[in-house]
Formats: structure tokens, sequence, C-alpha cells
């Protein structure tokens, strides 16, 4: 006899007087990370094996691997639910563990009854976990005392968990990262509007900048009056109109006088048009790009997607910049080493999908040395870049798979609907930063949260400074 859980509402056990010698229950169960770092949180067992991908690549197993004890808690919720089920009470268990279980790895979890004592209503159940492909991870033996009446009880709602993997004090850990930097002068472009102005004063109060206000003056002065903002201590320089104010912040920060700027209530195409300009100096060989600097509870580390507001379609030799500018601004937030992941729909080169064979140049490119900082892999589709199970059910092996710093989107469509899609139903926190000029330029949504302009005011004061001893 054989039984398989299901998703019935109710649990219904097996008593002594029913079980019969070779009846066993089964029931299968995919690893995902998120049970590995559940399971560590729940029994404090913080090995590195378990929990950090760099460290368990320098390991036998070269890659995360579930705890022994996380399998032997699936053998516990078969003799719990299923045979004998409600009522068992647990004697001894001696396990076997025979082979790692990793990430992606589906295991049949079975107990088989071998032995009944009428004396003490003593069950023993052979246990066994089989992988995906037929090999034993996990065998022993438990002894249980089996219910002695029949009990039907449906299952009980238990809360929803949903792991923080980065906690919440994200935005508290980055300002006291950028702290000892010291603040940086930022022109902050035409912030007439409660929003923008409001960030950069903010900025100024958390230790960050010293803002530099440019726009014109009695517009400015209006909105700090009707928000009750002060402008006490602020630096203001007077122009007509946005178009001006976005030609004189160029002109700063091509002169050294404003070492990042910051778009306010401005078009972002008016605000690049004259960084970009010939006479602003602030153009450097790569191609200019944005970055999205993610982080969210379902990845256990910050991420960049990039291009989603710059580049519309980009050539393969503008995303061999994209793909530059990311590498660096992973490097200054302190990844030595980023994994980049070349995103497309499918993780296999395609001749009629155009995102699979730049992928695929790129890739080469940096096997060329064209490339360099980070390692490539791709193309990937997004769930193989960013989840371990993903690219193991797939026979995806790479350093990359999984385990990605970088996101790189086919186009400004598709990374700007992927960004968004992360941040208001993903839950993650953000930060906008564009690189390849010779400063950063902060560039935020006005629909941005508080928390995401500070940080990317943060972000921005990191790339400034390591600007001061590497400029671009």
């Amino acid at each position: 006899m054989s039984n398989r859980e299901t998703r019935a509402p109710m649990l219904r056990n097996r008593t002594f007087d029913e079980i019969t010698i070779g009846e066993s229950a089964a029931v299968e169960r995919t690893l995902m990370l998120e049970d590995i770092q559940l399971f560590a949180l729940l029994s404090g067992d913080l090995n590195p094996q378990h929990i950090d991908p760099d460290f368990a690549a320098t390991t036998p197993y070269q890659e995360i691997v579930a705890h022994g004890m996380w399998g032997a808690s699936l053998l516990s919720g078969v003799l719990g639910n299923q045979l004998p089920g409600p009522g068992t009470v647990y004697r001894s268990q001696a396990l076997r563990f025979l082979a790692p279980i990793r990430v992606g790895d589906r295991l049949t979890v079975q107990v088989t009854v071998t032995a009944k004592d009428p004396a003490t209503r003593h069950v023993t159940l052979a246990c066994a976990c089989i992988d995906q492909q037929g090999k034993a991870v996990i065998e022993g033996e438990a002894v249980v005392i089996a219910p002695g009446q029949r009990i039907e009880r449906a299952r009980a709602a238990l809360p929803e968990i949903r792991l923080d993997v980065h906690g919440r004090d994200g935005l508290r850990n980055l300002l006291e990262w950028v702290a000892p930097k010291g603040r940086i002068r930022v022109g902050v472009v035409h912030p007439c509007d409660d929003v923008s102005l409001s960030a950069a004063l903010e900025a100024q109060d958390a230790g960050l900048i010293e803002p530099i206000l440019i726009a014109p003056r009695n517009k400015l002065a209006a909105v700090a009056a009707e928000h009750g903002l002060s402008l006490d201590g602020c630096t203001v320089i007077d122009v007509p109109h946005s178009h001006a104010a976005a030609a004189e912040a160029a002109a700063l920060a091509g002169k050294g006088e404003v070492e990042a700027l910051m778009k306010g209530s401005l078009h972002t195409d008016e605000l690049m048009a004259a960084i970009v300009s010939p006479s602003a100096g602030l153009r450097t060989k790569r191609r200019i790009s944005h970055c999205f600097l993610l982080h969210t509870p379902a990845y256990p580390r910050p991420f960049i997607v990039t291009d989603a507001a710059v580049n519309i379609a980009p050539t393969l030799k503008e995303k061999a910049d994209i793909v530059r500018n990311a590498i660096g601004l992973a490097q200054v937030i302190g990844v030595a080493e980023p994994k980049v992941a070349i995103l497309a729909a499918v993780e296999t080169i395609n001749g009629d999908m155009p995102a699979t064979l730049d992928a695929a140049a790129l890739c080469k490119m940096a096997d060329r040395g064209q490339i360099t900082g980070g390692i490539l892999d791709g193309p990937l589709a997004f769930d193989n870049a960013v989840s371990i199970a993903a690219a193991h059910i797939k026979g995806i092996r790479s350093p990359v798979a999984g385990q990605a710093d970088v996101l790189v989107v086919p186009d400004l469509e598709s990374g700007n609907m992927l960004a968004k899609q992360l941040i208001y139903l993903g839950g993650a926190s953000s930060a906008g930063i564009v690189l390849g000029a010779r400063v950063p330029v902060i560039l935020t949504s006005r629909a941005d949260s508080r928390e995401s302009r500070i940080a990317s005011y943060a972000i921005a004061v990191a790339v400034a400074h390591h600007f001061r001893a590497t400029p671009p």
C-alpha cells in the first residue's frame, strides 16, 4: 500500500491496529534556496557551506547544499502527517547521510513499516530520501508510538512566512557605510517641486551632500514656502528656466565645481542633453547608461538592473559599455568580481532572437579581454539568473546562474518593466544612478520613495569618492 501526500484540507491518521507491515507513505519536495535560509534561521546553524555561495564554491561540493537535518525534517513531516499521522510520538531516529542535497534537487521522502510491537504500540519504519536520479541521499530507521485512536483534523492554517534576507535596515546601513567618506557638492537641477527639493535637503541633513540648488530663485522660494522647507544655508544659483538650469549644472560639473548632478523637476532628456553636450566636457569614452541598484526580500544580495532608463534599444557596442558601467558600480559597492547575467527570454542561442546573439557576443568579448572586471554568462532567462534551483533543474552550470550581481536587460522597455515590477510587487528597495559621464547623475522618478532618493544620493557619494581616486 502506498500513499502520496496531497493538498487535501484534512489530516487523517493510521491507528496502530490499521497499520500493516510493508505499508508506506511518501511526499515529494524540491529544495529551494529559501528552504536553506529558513532552516538556518530556525536551527541557528550558520555554517557558511549552507548560506555563503562564495565560501561554498571553495568546498568539495562547490556550491551551497542543504543542512543534513533539513532532509531529516521532511521524514518527520511524513511520519506526523501521513503514516502513522496525527497523534504519532517519536521515540528514536537513526540516519545515514549518503550524499549532499543541492538546490533544485527533487526528493522523494518515503517511510515504510518494517515492524510492529503490540505491547508498546511501537512501529518501526525504514526511512529514505531519494533524489530525482533515483539515488538515496538519506537512509535510516525511525521508531514511533502509533496512535491508538482514529484522528481526523482539518489542517491548521499557519502564518505566511516571507524571508527578508537583507533586513529592514538597508538604508541605515548604506548611510553608515558612506558617512565616513564625507560630503560631496551636488548640483541639484531645477528642484522646483516638494519631492526633489525635500530630498536634497534631507540628504544635506543626513551629512551626504552640500547641495547647490540651480533653479529660478523665485520659483524655488515659492515651493519652499508652500511646503514648509527652509533654504537657509543653501547655495542657490538663479537661472531663468529648467533648460538654463541643466546647462549651468553641466558647466559646473565640467569645471569640477560639483561632483555629482541630481535631476529635479525637469524632463530627463533635457538634463541628459546638457550632460552629453560637447561644451560641458562631461563625456568619456563610455556610453552613458543607467543602473538600478535593487535589494528585494526574495534575493540574498543587492543586484543591479541595467539599462532601464537611458538607452532605448542599445546596440552590441552600447551594451558592452552598459556592462562595463555596471561592473564598475558593483565594484564601488564592494563586489570585487561581479557576476553578470545577460538576460534574454531563453537560455539558448536563437538566431531569431537578437538578445541571445548579443549575449553570446558579450560573453566572448569578456573571454577575449574586451570586457574586464566581472564574470559574464548568457543568454540566461531571468529565472536562471536569479534562482539556483531553476538553473539546476534546467541543467545550467555556471558561476553566474542563480547568483547574478548584475542583470543586463535586452532593452529599456524590458528593463524598466522588470525594475518596477520588483519595486512595486516584489518589495524591492531601490536606488538609481547614471554612469558613463565624468560625474555620477542621480536620476530618480517623481514616484520614487524618500528612501529611494536618499539611497541614490548615498550611492552617488560612493561613486564620486571613487572617481576622486580613479577618474572615469
